[in-house]
């Protein structure tokens, strides 16, 4: 069996799609896997950023949707940092995750969205992250209030947590990147 590789995108492909969303061309891929080799949640998942882009490049349907790495993603940049050819895998996990929300693809298992959800309406009350208040909001809505609570006094103790949010966020400007990002039609509380 010959099997054709061109440098065309097939419209409508899963490929297609992810390039349109994050604006990554994951053309310029040349499967090095240094992103996969940096990744910390790599391990964790059944396939890497390597393989995922890889899988796209191979002509993978909707099924990669239900890969369990679009979720885990951190989004911490170090695949972006160690590739070679900066392409930005956060940004295309970003994209798929938003593909499988649209199609009804599997949800992510665990609390993933809650703790997004609690980290977004921190940035949109304070105008940015407020470490204590999104605890506080995940912790309830997990309902495991006392979970981990004896590294609280520590953490405060070295200065890893305000007890108060920080000031200077310029709160209407985040206002209208949430107001924004709404009438595109992104999913914002």
């Amino acid at each position: 069996m010959t099997i054709k590789i061109t440098s065309k995108t097939k419209k409508g492909s899963l490929l297609a799609k992810v390039q349109e969303i994050s604006g990554v061309d994951l053309s310029a891929c040349y499967q090095c896997k240094k992103c996969s080799g940096g990744c910390p949640v790599a391990k964790l998942s059944k396939f890497p950023p390597a393989e995922i882009i890889s899988r796209l490049h191979l002509g993978a349907g909707d099924e990669l949707l239900d890969a369990d790495l679009i979720w885990l993603c951190l989004s911490c940049g170090t695949c972006y940092a160690r590739c070679p050819m900066k392409i930005d895998f956060s940004s295309v996990a970003d994209a798929m995750k938003q593909l499988a929300l649209e199609k009804g693809s599997a949800k992510p298992k665990g609390n993933a969205p809650l703790h997004n959800d609690a980290f977004l309406q921190m940035v949109k009350q304070y105008g940015r992250s407020y470490d204590l208040g999104m605890i506080m909001t995940y912790k309830l809505g997990t309902g495991r209030l006392l979970d981990d609570a004896e590294k609280f006094p520590g953490m405060l103790k070295k200065g890893k947590m305000a007890m108060l949010p920080s000031s200077g966020a310029d709160k209407k400007q985040v206002r209208q990147i949430f107001e924004k990002t709404k009438r595109a039609g992104g999913k914002v509380k």
